[in-house]
């Protein structure tokens, strides 16, 4: 038995044996065809999420010490981003400034904390720092995780560290629902990114997937018709991409997949601003979606 499958049983996750062909499969085999999450400690949290089974206790908590609950739980998140603020006023709104990012955010969907507790690898102790604090909800709009940024003191980047932007709770299959889906929807993978285009086109529901791992899983809602998948110029939010076109046309979705001329969509719209990159996205949006173009 692989490395992997030992930690699996160990761990409580499935594990099956095809009496025809002799080959191992489990449930972070489906995942990690499913997701192109290849982490081994991230395809186990999404198992454990999935299955519905609490994650381990980790050190990393969102307070100096771990006495209320432990990093990553659901419980924790729901916690952080009920003390948040809202967006307007704060560091977070000085940071989407930057980015390019004008329109107001409904703060059910992404809010600040000053202080929010950050710890890099190798440190023994979490520091305090601004942040930007997304909700990650499922289908019925339930809080199910958050992803945090953290900003430089002065709101006009990321902070400074080596890894700046991490998620807890429950993300596969969830989504940052920016803007409630209708008939449409735009779905790709960073805030920023999504933010972007609903920056060029505000009419167009958008979600966030946080990232390209999470993009080909996120749950379509019911009585969709058009997808927009919104890639980045990367080989990962390609595959990604692929997945979920397959899935959604199965379901009997129209999909197009949206381009940025550079990068991302943030590059486009902070590099030729709103009207440049809403002229751009109107000759890849549906005809039946022209009338929400605002040119």
């Amino acid at each position: 038995m692989t490395s992997a499958a030992t930690c699996s049983v160990l761990c409580g996750i499935p594990h099956k044996t095809d009496s025809a062909t002799g080959e191992h499969g489990d449930l972070l085999d489906i995942i990690r065809e499913r997701t192109g999450i290849t982490r081994f400690l991230d395809l186990l949290a999404e198992a454990r999420a999935h299955l519905g089974r609490p994650q381990p206790v980790l050190p990393d908590a969102n307070s100096p010490s771990s006495r209320k609950s432990p990093s990553g739980t659901l419980a924790a998140a729901a916690r952080l981003f009920a003390v948040s603020l809202p967006l307007a006023g704060s560091l977070a709104e000085a940071y989407l400034r930057t980015r390019g990012i004008t329109q107001a955010v409904p703060s059910s969907t992404l809010r600040f904390h000053p202080k929010c507790w950050h710890r890099d690898e190798g440190q023994t102790k979490p520091v305090p720092r601004p942040a930007m604090i997304a909700a990650v909800t499922d289908g019925a709009g339930a809080l199910q995780g958050v992803h945090r940024t953290w900003l430089a003191p002065d709101g006009q980047d990321k902070a400074a560290v080596d890894t700046p932007r991490r998620a807890m709770g429950h993300l596969l299959g969830n989504a940052v629902r920016i803007d409630p889906a209708d008939q449409t929807l735009v779905l790709g993978e960073g805030i920023e990114t999504m933010l972007s285009i609903r920056e060029a086109l505000p009419s167009l529901p958008v979600w966030s997937a946080l990232s390209s791992s999470h993009l080909g899983a996120v749950l379509l809602p019911a009585g969709l018709q058009r997808l927009y998948i919104a890639i980045d110029r990367d080989p990962a939010g390609q595959r990604a991409a692929e997945r979920l076109t397959a899935r959604a046309s199965e379901a009997g979705i129209a999909v197009r997949v949206l381009e940025p001329r550079l990068g991302d969509f943030n590059d486009d719209l902070r590099a030729q601003g709103a009207k440049a990159l809403c002229q751009h996205l109107a000759e890849q949006i549906d005809p039946k979606d022209q009338h929400r173009l605002t040119i």
